[in-house]
């Protein structure tokens, strides 16, 4: 019998998961079937039990149920247990096996896709949601100098650095605590403004320093945060889609336990960021 993945989600169908992941079985000569499960709000359970039933081995998650997979998982992992939420779940039998590969996707597009090693570096995420949480500590195993949380909301940005401080040097800040002398090497938005088309206020200066502009988001173009690191002088801005691919191909190498080459597959679904 063909082995059995999905990704499933609400809605669904802009997903890139299966073309991803089928692209990688083939490049690595994995038979397997991989598709997409639109599930109805609040029926995740049922959706995950009947795929399972049908002999599933894995499964990606997706937005609204990240939150869900956590709870119905027999077994988190590290990485998935620190975010509060996973991605990635892995069926061996009755047990679940969790794990949110969402920052070591992110991590490695920064370093090995962008080459800037973030050890020493002095980073500033943007953020304190979902998304922020989930690349905190594969961020703070890179070893940088310095992370700083900023968030409209300070006391979600403390309460993340809170619960991440015996990880590394990680601060929390609000917007109106910055200072324009206030440095950075990579500066990082993990905020959903860019999915709505709003700027952050965030001041030019934060850029002067800055090697890296990152946007979590993907297929945007030149969102309003890239278009500030551009016009300030960032000499690299990039948004998510690499983040994407990366994450993708650590759930398929937990999975199938080859990893798959990924600069053929971001070239193909790089939008430009014009």
């Amino acid at each position: 019998m063909t082995d059995r993945y999905a990704v499933i989600g609400n809605p669904i169908g802009h997903s890139k998961s299966p073309l991803i992941h089928r692209a990688f079985a083939q490049q690595t000569g994995q038979e397997l079937e991989y598709t997409a499960i639109e599930a109805p709000e609040g029926g995740f359970a049922a959706a995950v039990d009947a795929f399972r039933h049908k002999g599933a081995r894995g499964l990606n998650i997706t937005a609204p149920f990240k939150l869900d997979a956590f709870s119905y998982a027999t077994k988190l992992l590290d990485r998935a247990r620190l975010a509060g939420a996973t991605n990635a779940m892995s069926f061996v039998g009755d047990v679940v096996e969790a794990d949110n590969f969402d920052g070591v996707g992110l991590l490695r597009d920064i370093e090995y896709n962008q080459g800037i090693p973030l050890p020493g570096k002095r980073v500033l995420l943007l953020g304190s949601g979902g998304a922020a949480r989930g690349a905190l500590l594969p961020l703070l195993e890179a070893r940088p100098a310095e992370l700083v949380i900023i968030n409209r909301t300070f006391e979600k940005a403390r309460s993340l650095a809170e619960a991440f401080g015996s990880y590394g040097s990680v601060i929390a800040s609000g917007y109106d605590r910055l200072k324009d002398a206030e440095r950075y090497d990579v500066v990082i938005n993990a905020t959903s403004a860019s999915l709505r088309g709003e700027a952050l206020p965030v001041s030019a200066n934060f850029f002067s320093n800055a090697s890296l502009a990152y946007e979590l988001a993907y297929g945007k173009g030149l969102t309003p945060f890239l278009r500030l690191a551009r016009e300030s002088g960032v000499a690299r801005v990039c948004d998510g889609v690499g983040m994407l691919v990366e994450q993708a191909a650590e759930a398929f190498a937990w999975w199938r336990g080859v990893r798959p080459a990924t600069a053929a597959v971001i070239a193909k679904l790089t939008v430009p960021l014009t």
